[in-house]
């Protein structure tokens, strides 16, 4: 299987998408049920919930950072350079 500039550009592109709806879903997650995901999570560690909070904070925008760094800047650059 040969890869062309069009195979990885549409390969990027989904990953942006599912990485985002990973993203939008762990931000929701925290929004809307909260207590069940610390109720879970202090199951396994004894953490308080200011830990909690700061850990997720911090993780969800390492992980967009992550994600705009690794597949969305490659995918613009496929999409807006024109290769010969």
């Amino acid at each position: 299987m040969k890869i062309t500039i069009k195979s990885l550009r549409t390969f990027l592109g989904w990953c942006v998408v599912i990485n985002l709806g990973v993203l939008l879903y762990w931000f929701l997650a925290i929004v809307f049920a909260r207590d069940f995901v610390f109720m879970v999570h202090t199951r396994w560690f004894t953490i308080s919930e200011e830990s909690f909070d700061a850990i997720h904070y911090t993780m969800m925008t390492f992980y967009k950072l992550v994600v705009i760094i690794f597949n969305l800047v490659p995918y613009l650059v496929l999409r807006w350079v024109k290769f010969e």
